[in-house]
């Protein structure tokens, strides 16, 4: 029971960090962002419409949210082929 709970903490600690073991603020922020959004889009839903937030704060966070992961995955794919490229220069 201790194992499953401590590889479930280390699987947890390794959403956060990228592909080289350092925190990523933009992985952080983006999940922060979209944990946000779903409580808030679900509290909505039992909530009358003069309670709900702006239309335009909603896409904001979903931008947010969306563009902090996208960037986080960008640099995890242009990331590993700046890393073959240094290493193949290296060879040489």
């Amino acid at each position: 029971m201790k194992n499953a709970i401590k590889t479930f903490f280390n699987w947890i600690g390794g959403i956060f960090k990228d592909e080289n073991g350092n925190p990523s603020s933009k992985r952080l922020v983006g999940i922060i962002a979209g944990i946000t959004l779903c409580i808030t889009m679900y509290h909505n839903s039992f909530t009358t419409i003069d309670i709900a937030p702006a239309p335009y704060l909603v896409d904001a966070v979903a931008l947010l949210a969306f563009g902090c992961l996208g960037l986080a995955s960008v640099d995890k794919i242009w990331g590993k082929k700046a890393e073959d490229v240094k290493k193949e220069i290296d060879k040489e």
